[in-house]
């Protein structure tokens, strides 16, 4: 990759993306391109501000015209799609906004990317599309029938299906990625991880879905940015990459963690069980054994020290989270 235009560079995984780009290769030359929505700050990236190979531009994934100007001016060879709305509560509320960014907005790019010449589309996904699993359901392949059950992960879902059918029916060079349930600094505080963090910053009680026995599996974000890296640099096109933290945990169980290791030791009583969330899916897990066996790709963060060093991020760093 030498010139890379990011889609939604200013998000958590986007931001993070980019820094882990230039940590590997400091002559990759980077277009950022976020419309900074609520979930959006170009100031994750200020100390990127200086590079001559990075650029901020401010635009929609559905304006099709400024992209291609863009991809042309700058002579884009790889597009990494994170653009996205990713909220599962959101999604039940909205579903047309989903539907137009998630999936109108993937069409958009992709046919960009036809008219420009880009060599390789990267599309970004989740493990939500698979649906859920029963406690004793084997791991999600990437060639199973898809069967996501919210707006969110329907819309994820379709965006999916679109990128590959260009592969299938116009060559061009898509791959895509799924991972599991992302945490790490710069991440939005409506996620669970970092709004039990910093509601206990706070003196607030966390509010946990139900009973929180659902399951959730956790992969360290640069753990996911190093595995997109290398689908974007040595993906076969037209396949589906998994990525996977290994690391399923109960969501009573992952708030009991987060409290504990916040020095409280009566994490109970900072607890308020809310109504479930409507079609709440129970348990997601997925096999990585193809991305393990192509790339030799493993996650490195452990989530014993991965949650601390999350919690110690969040904890210095409460002017960023506390204008969001």
């Amino acid at each position: 990759m030498k010139n890379v235009f990011v889609t939604g560079g200013a998000g958590f995984i986007g931001s993070n993306f980019i820094r882990h780009l230039f940590k590997t290769d400091p002559t990759v030359k980077v277009i950022n391109y976020d419309d900074l929505t609520y979930a959006g700050n170009k100031h994750n990236l200020d100390d990127l501000d200086s590079s001559l190979n990075y650029i901020f531009a401010r635009g929609n994934i559905c304006c099709g015209r400024w992209v291609t100007s863009l991809l042309n001016n700058h002579n884009i060879d790889t597009i990494i799609n994170f653009a996205a709305e990713s909220h599962v509560d959101r999604s039940i509320e909205n579903s047309g906004l989903f539907v137009h960014t998630n999936v109108m907005g993937t069409r958009v790019l992709l046919d960009c990317a036809l008219e420009c010449g880009v060599n390789k589309f990267v599309q970004i996904g989740t493990d939500e599309v698979y649906g859920s699993l029963g406690n004793d359901a084997i791991s999600s392949v990437e060639t199973d029938i898809l069967t996501p059950r919210s707006p969110y992960a329907a819309s994820k879902a379709a965006a999916d299906l679109l990128a590959l059918s260009y592969y299938h029916t116009h060559g061009l060079q898509v791959c895509v990625t799924r991972s599991s349930n992302n945490y790490g600094p710069y991440q939005f505080p409506e996620k669970v991880i970092p709004l039990f963090i910093t509601n206990i910053l706070q003196g607030k009680k966390v509010p946990v879905y139900g009973k929180g026995l659902n399951i959730r599996d956790w992969l360290h974000v640069d753990d996911n940015c190093e595995a997109i890296r290398l689908v974007a640099e040595e993906g076969r096109a037209g396949q589906i990459y998994n990525i996977a933290g290994n690391c399923e945990i109960r969501n009573i169980d992952l708030t009991r963690m987060i409290i504990q290791s916040m020095g409280i030791t009566d994490w109970g009583n900072h607890v308020e069980h809310v109504n479930d969330r409507k079609g709440h899916d129970w348990r997601y897990s997925m096999d990585c054994d193809k991305i393990r066996n192509e790339f030799g790709w493993e996650p490195k963060v452990p989530f014993d020290e991965g949650l601390p060093m999350t919690i110690l991020w969040y904890k210095e760093n409460e002017l960023w989270w506390g204008k969001q």
